[in-house]
């Protein structure tokens, strides 16, 4: 059973991705821009789902992030989830989220942007979905604890970006209320693990952009994309341990 469930999540993951590379052409703009509502020739974009290319052009050549890259790794986390949940309920709900955490990334590595259209719903969807969760049988997680991690983590992402906001972005603390919901759900040392691995992994690639002569020690980094791994790696041991 645990087998199908990581081949279905595996598709599922695969299909997703592969609609996420015309919106996240269309998220990564700078800070203050309205989001892209044009190709780069400059013919109108509809809809935000899709391969990001146009069918107006003459070469009809793709632009922005490929297909096959965000499929992939979509399918990759997906597939890894469900192994590591099984066939809990609360799979569904991190099935659910999946794709808009890999969109997430992919913006902030393109442009240092958290955009508040994704942010701020991950979080209200992650607590609405496990509030659901909750009432269905075999679940082995906590919503109270969600709660309480999603407030915990945003705070203490909001203190940082009060001591230090030149080297963390507001988006930042609003991705961590999402964050901090999912790790809450199998406790407090899941979420422990998931803020430190993301640290941990932040640090470990600006050191190596500083020994590669790529960045200095004040050279901000997109911090987004390493919340989010360090969030999925403390929620699949969070999840397999449960």
């Amino acid at each position: 059973m645990t087998q199908l469930l990581v081949l279905v999540a595996a598709l599922w993951g695969a299909a997703a991705g592969a609609l996420l590379p015309r919106a996240a052409y269309r998220f990564s703009v700078p800070s203050g821009e309205p989001w892209r509502g044009t190709c780069p020739d400059g013919h109108p974009l509809v809809g935000w789902l899709g391969r990001a290319s146009c069918g107006n052009c003459g070469t009809r050549q793709p632009y922005g992030p490929g297909t096959p890259l965000l499929s992939a790794v979509t399918a990759l986390l997906c597939a890894a989830l469900a192994a590591a949940t099984g066939t809990r309920p609360e799979i569904a709900v991190w099935l659910l989220l999946a794709p808009v955490g890999v969109l997430l990334a992919v913006v902030d590595l393109r442009v240092r942007r958290l955009p508040d259209p994704l942010t701020l719903p991950l979080a209200a969807a992650a607590l609405v979905l496990l509030g659901v969760v909750s009432f269905v049988p075999e679940h082995t997680g906590s919503w109270l604890h969600a709660l309480f991690g999603a407030l915990a983590l945003g705070a203490g992402y909001w203190v940082l970006w009060r001591v230090n906001p030149g080297g963390m972005g507001f988006g930042d603390v609003k991705l961590a209320l999402g964050a901090g919901a999912v790790l809450g759900w199998y406790g407090w040392d899941t979420v422990l693990l998931g803020t430190f691995a993301g640290f941990l992994l932040g640090a470990l690639y600006g050191g190596a952009l500083v020994l590669a002569g790529r960045a200095g020690r004040k050279t901000a980094i997109p911090f987004g994309p390493f919340l989010i791994t360090g969030a999925y790696a403390g929620l699949l041991i969070g999840a397999y341990a449960a």
